[in-house]
């Protein structure tokens, strides 16, 4: 009940942000800049560290980790609530971030752990999705209630007694382990790998309003070339290396993660313009912009939870293709929103992104990889994986503001961010019919579980 509870809070925060943007920056101010910051510090956070933060529970205990993670990431979010300027928000936004890297990859160890049983553990993590699966769902609308009646504040005051009851079941349960087991935080490949998330972003996000050939923009992008390098070559010479070698040429891991990475950020991209859209030129208000994504994270809902089904009836490498293919053409169908199209079309586009996503990535993904890796790799793919998908999402919504810039009110080339994510998701489809050859998807046809 812990895991899920606090699980819940977490995804919830990756879709509950959006629609409160506008109102944000009105009150707080920053321009934006900042509205990209208010997603990307957590998204950014979140990728950067998903990969030490399993190790944390392997070196200190899963429990202890665990519980350190949630109260964290509750007083984060009261940081957040009561932030008074703008730059305090956007930390306490990266805290949470930190906070779900944590947390994220011991609940599923700790759910699999503690169920040892094939069939026991397979529904305890259906459980888990379909948990995190809701959360997401749920987010635009109780995201878009929440500002109207209560303020934007709200959005953050929600997560502490939720946060809360989480932290205190964990700490009453006797199921998830305590004890620490020998394990190594890569900490240098870590700061080299935040250098290189960090300093990308940052070049992205501010290359646009201050310039490329700013020396800001130019040292930002310059540390993140140099980090990469360092990172690639610590990684071959250490013995435990937090990202191992050789794991992104296995046709599979790269499949996985390209196929996660084009999905949220398609997802992120279309989040981040439609909210300027539907609030700056439309004038709606926040929640009845949460009302319009409702097509869009009502089919991740649905496709969280039958997307096991559906690869055990077609196969992985058919899923995918079929997930993929959603995501293009609902895509390319948003770009009839600036011809001034009714809601009854665009929704339909809405909601053929969002089931696309869960049927290419997340469980359908991880099959694909599961059998073509070692066994003590499987984390470390999972949280590749994971990373890759996070990073998806911090791009998304940088490109984005690249490519459909706000002039005053109104988003400027919607269509651009449009198309630049269906060609993402149609290399995806490439990537997968290379990779997965036909042979091998009947293989592993039936063992999304």
């Amino acid at each position: 009940m812990g895991i899920c509870a606090i699980t819940f809070i977490i995804y919830l925060d990756t879709s509950i942000a959006p629609v409160a943007i506008p109102t944000i920056t009105d009150r707080l101010g920053g321009g934006d800049t900042a509205a990209q910051w208010i997603l990307d510090s957590y998204t950014l956070a979140f990728a950067c560290l998903l990969l030490s933060g399993g190790l944390l529970g392997a070196r200190f205990g899963t429990r202890r980790i665990l519980l350190g993670g949630t109260a964290a990431f509750g007083i984060a979010s009261v940081a957040c609530a009561i932030a008074p300027t703008m730059n305090v928000l956007i930390a306490g936004r990266g805290l949470q971030g930190a906070c779900a890297a944590v947390v994220v990859p011991l609940s599923i160890a700790a759910l699999t752990e503690n169920f040892p049983d094939p069939r026991a553990r397979a529904k305890a993590i259906g459980i888990w999705g379909g948990t995190a699966g809701a959360a997401l769902a749920l987010g635009p609308l109780v995201g878009g209630v929440l500002v109207s009646s209560a303020g934007w504040q709200s959005l953050f005051w929600i997560n502490a007694p939720i946060a809360l009851g989480a932290w205190i079941a964990l700490r009453m349960s006797s199921r998830v382990e305590s004890v620490a087991r020998r394990g190594k935080v890569d900490v240098i490949g870590q700061v080299f790998f935040v250098a290189v998330g960090a300093g990308a972003t940052l070049a992205l996000v501010e290359g646009p309003h201050q310039g490329w050939t700013h020396p800001f923009v130019l040292f930002a992008t310059a540390v993140a070339a140099a980090a990469l390098m360092l990172f690639v070559w610590w990684e071959r010479r250490t013995e435990t290396p937090m990202l191992p070698p050789g794991l992104l040429r296995i046709p599979e891991v790269f499949v996985a993660c390209a196929v996660n990475f084009f999905g949220l950020f398609g997802l992120y991209g279309v989040l981040f313009i439609l909210t300027l859209h539907l609030q700056g030129a439309l004038g709606l208000s926040p929640m009845e912009t949460g009302l319009q994504f409702l097509p869009l994270f009502g089919a991740i809902g649905a496709g969280s939870l039958g997307a096991s089904y559906v690869a055990g009836r077609l196969g992985i490498r058919a899923t995918m293709l079929v997930g993929l293919g959603s995501i293009c053409v609902g895509l390319l169908g948003l770009m009839s929103i600036p011809a001034g199209m009714p809601f009854a079309v665009y929704g339909v586009a809405l909601a053929l992104l969002g089931i696309g996503i869960p049927l290419s990535g997340g469980v359908v993904a991880i099959a694909a990889m599961v059998n073509a890796v070692p066994t003590e790799w499987v984390g470390a793919a999972s949280g590749a994986m994971n990373t890759f998908r996070q990073f998806g999402a911090v791009f998304g919504v940088a490109i984005a503001a690249i490519a459909s810039p706000r002039v005053g009110s109104e988003v400027t080339s919607m269509s651009a961010t449009f198309a630049i994510a269906a060609l993402g998701a149609l290399a995806g489809v490439i990537m997968t019919v290379v990779a997965l050859r036909p042979s091998k998807a009947k293989e592993r046809r039936g063992q999304a579980t």
